[in-house]
């Protein structure tokens, strides 16, 4: 038996293994789908079509909160323009919830050095007395420390919390900001305070409030809550500085009419597969939008995407082997309803879901891409990360992703999922306020993202890989 060495083996196995990843990239789309692919990247890189469908949105309809008038008209919009951007199938699924109307807002520092101040109700809020409401201010530097207040030591008060949220690429400041958004109210209610107001969960030095979902919880008092500008919570800290009492005015007439249902819609469109059709890769976004600025970023944005990405598909001579569906989800700001909804209705056909990816983040650039996929399809996911890597899409080396926002319902589900990671340096400068408008989008930027999104789905619709493997 002749003798081998023990580099000569690791030489050998090194050699295999390249071969084998080569091969089995090479194998997940053949010659002329890869060229095919190339010239689809090119297409969306060079049009100008989801920056028109945004304009269209933003323009006809603008913002649409649950329930609104501008909601009924986006669910309109959205059939009539998927048909008129070649769509194969268009239709809804009724999604309905509570009705909330914002009202009006008045703020103000009463003393001891008057001022007034920009203020907005969080979503869901219940109104003040139609007096309004003049108390002392409690102030907290986190939640965390609401939390260790003594029970009923805000009795008469209201409590402020200034959390600052930090800026990053990620958006990673968001979740320690949103917390005290989403349950501060209930933890100042138990601490016996008359009302929450907040520091903006948001990363700007705007005069301009942001607003976002809370929660009450059931068995806790309701009070009302608000958000006030980055500035005038700086403001209101200077004013505490004077180790003075600070009187503060809030007035809010938002409220939940029980009496009225809100009803909206899930709007899907497909590109129905040529030899899989009953196989199914999603791409979605949320089509509501909160009730100020245009819903330009948050997520108008996600919305022309998937239209735009699915249509450049659809122009192809031949459709892809599986369908591609676009998923434009109702009600995500005030709870995933549409995503919940969307679920109940095809639990039992999730099997068919072969991956999905959405976009409800960021305004710049897609940087990297995550993978939730089997670990037998990492190889696809590789020859993938090839074909985006000239747009500047780097592959991360974990395989954790689940989808963003409604579509992570469907990832905790066992759908495959990418996510996409853009730029959002600066989205939390006008998530949820009224500077949410269409000059914020930077054009190329909203190509290249869409050119990312019209590569994923037709990889993933024409390759044949089994993601769950």
């Amino acid at each position: 038996m002749r003798k081998v060495s023990f580099q000569s083996v690791i030489k050998t196995l090194v050699v295999s293994s390249v071969f084998f990843a080569l091969s089995s990239s090479a194998a997940t789309l053949t010659g002329s789908e890869a060229k095919q692919l190339s010239q689809l990247k090119n297409t969306a890189l060079e049009s100008d079509l989801s920056y028109q469908v945004l304009e269209s949105l933003t323009t006809e309809v603008g913002h649409r909160l649950m329930g609104s008038e501008g909601d009924r008209k986006a669910v309109i919009w959205a059939q009539a323009k998927m048909k008129a951007l070649g769509f194969d199938k268009v239709w809804t699924e009724e999604v309905t919830g509570t009705f909330w109307q914002r009202g009006e807002v008045e703020a103000k520092i009463i003393a001891p050095y008057p001022h007034k101040v920009v203020a907005i109700a969080l979503g869901g809020s219940i109104a003040t007395s139609e007096d309004g409401l003049t108390a002392n201010i409690a102030h907290f530097e986190t939640l965390a420390d609401l939390k260790a207040a003594p029970d009923n030591s805000l009795n008469g008060k209201i409590a402020f919390v200034s959390y600052q949220m930090a800026r990053d690429i990620t958006g990673s400041g968001y979740g320690p900001a949103v917390s005290t958004r989403v349950g501060g109210a209930n933890v100042a209610a138990k601490k016996g305070a008359s009302a929450l107001i907040m520091r903006s969960v948001g990363t700007d030095n705007n005069r301009i409030a942001h607003t976002g979902i809370m929660r009450y919880e059931a068995g806790v008092k309701k009070i009302p809550a608000a958000a006030i500008s980055n500035p005038d919570a700086d403001l209101l800290v200077n004013q505490l500085k004077r180790n003075k009492p600070v009187s503060f005015y809030l007035k809010l007439t938002s409220h939940t009419d029980p009496k009225i249902t809100a009803v909206s819609a899930n709007v899907i469109g497909e590109i129905t597969g040529s030899e899989f059709p009953n196989e199914i890769v999603s791409i979605g976004a949320h089509l509501d939008s909160w009730d100020v600025g245009t819903g330009a970023l948050d997520d108008g944005m996600g919305v022309a995407m998937m239209l735009a990405s699915a249509h450049h598909i659809a122009q192809l001579p031949e459709r892809p082997k599986r369908t591609i569906r676009v998923i434009l989800f109702a009600a995500e700001e005030v709870g995933l309803l549409g995503a919940k909804e969307y679920m109940q209705i095809h639990k039992d056909n999730m099997a068919n879901h072969i991956i999905g990816a959405e976009w409800d983040f960021g305004v710049g650039k897609i940087y990297k891409m995550t993978s939730g996929v089997g670990k037998a399809s990492l190889g696809a996911i590789s020859d993938l990360a090839k074909h985006l890597a000239p747009l500047g899409v780097e592959l991360s080396n974990d395989n954790n992703a689940r989808a963003q926002s409604d579509m992570s319902v469907m990832s905790a589900a066992g759908m495959p999922s990418m996510n996409f990671a853009p730029d959002g340096s600066t989205y939390f400068d006008y998530h949820h306020t009224e500077n949410d408008t269409l000059d914020k989008v930077n054009p190329d930027d909203l190509k290249q993202a869409t050119a990312v999104y019209t590569t994923f789905a037709y990889f993933a619709a024409q390759s044949g890989v089994n993601f769950r493997k």
